[in-house]
């Protein structure tokens, strides 16, 4: 590795975490097929030798399962680590919104064996922070977000309990999921706001919300930074999909559009050859260009890939390169709908 790993603060914070982090989304095995626990632990220790200091996580994570990983893992390192972990979408109560219905594999259409709830009352919140200090076997979380928003408790409710979670040092700093303009104002000042973008899926770039975060300090971090693999341009066209993929009978994994991505992308790689990278490392580093983008979370299922993708986030792109390069990515398609 030729360049250290980016730092940036998340937010006001007074908390600065690497600009790439470690998604554990897929260590959770929801969506993705399973998990395996030994290549998800080296793949953590992996990030952390190469200078990713973020890990993101979450409970609905496989049920608990991706912040026991996490929490075993971190034995021993806990000192290396920001430790991202989230709240408000619970398996285990009726209370809040209705979200969906979901198993070991994923969601679900038809009744399954969990019912997920949007909820984030202060009981809940409390209750959460708690299991999940369990599962990950520390005293503090670095950032703490609420993974969705509901309607039955009033934002500033939600924000006085996690306020106060972060007076008595549970907390270390408040972040916020999959949020309006709106919802963000009412939060006030947070950190950080978690929402999903990439180079295919820019929808954050006309919501008002990139502008509002910059305005206020507030660091955006980005998931499905490379749309599920489609970004890294080595998915091949035909490729399928085990049961229990979210990415199975996808459209945005159609073959047609995963030719029209892969060859929009071929022409980003004479960059990447001129920064001695692959091309997904490329795409790391552009999308951490990105108005507004501070950090990007980025996951790994095993230590090959984990430090792969840490280059990504050492990448120091010029200005002029990052001109070139956004206008070939603005020719990437849009994610179908």
């Amino acid at each position: 590795m030729s360049a250290m790993m980016k730092v940036r603060e998340l937010g006001a914070s007074g908390v600065h975490a690497s600009v790439l982090g470690l998604g554990t989304f897929a260590i959770g095995g929801w969506f993705w097929g399973g998990t395996d626990e030994k290549k998800s632990i080296e793949a953590i220790h992996a990030s952390l030798d190469m200078g990713v200091t973020l890990i993101d996580t979450a409970p609905i994570y496989g049920f608990g399962l991706a912040e026991q990983i996490v929490g075993k893992a971190l034995k021993g390192r806990r000192d290396k680590a920001i430790l991202a972990t989230k709240c408000g979408l619970r398996w285990d109560t009726d209370k809040g919104e209705f979200d969906g219905y979901a198993d070991e594999k994923g969601p679900s259409k038809t009744p399954a064996r969990y019912e997920i709830h949007r909820y984030l009352g202060p009981e809940s919140i409390r209750h959460e922070v708690e299991q999940s200090l369990r599962r990950l076997g520390t005293d503090v979380i670095d950032l703490y977000q609420t993974h969705w928003q509901e309607s039955t408790t009033p934002i500033e409710v939600t924000m006085e309990a996690l306020q106060a979670l972060q007076r008595e040092g549970k907390i270390r700093a408040i972040g916020v999921s999959n949020v309006n303009v709106e919802q963000l104002r009412r939060y006030g000042a947070v950190a950080s706001a978690q929402e999903k973008f990439n180079l295919l899926d820019r929808k954050l770039d006309t919501s008002g919300l990139v502008a509002h975060c910059v305005d206020r300090r507030i660091a955006i971090l980005s998931y499905f930074t490379m749309e599920q693999g489609l970004l890294t341009g080595a998915m091949r066209a035909g490729r399928m999909f085990p049961d229990g993929d979210t990415r199975k009978g996808n459209p945005t994994f159609s073959a047609k559009n995963i030719e029209r991505v892969n060859s929009i992308l071929a022409d980003l790689r004479p960059f990447a050859d001129k920064y001695h990278a692959t091309l997904p490392q490329l795409v790391i580093a552009l999308t951490a260009r990105q108005p507004g983008i501070t950090h990007v979370l980025v996951g790994a299922r095993d230590p090959v890939q984990a430090r792969e993708n840490a280059v990504g986030g050492c990448l120091e792109l010029s200005a002029d390169d990052v001109k070139e390069m956004q206008v070939i990515a603005d020719r990437l398609p849009s994610v179908p709908r």
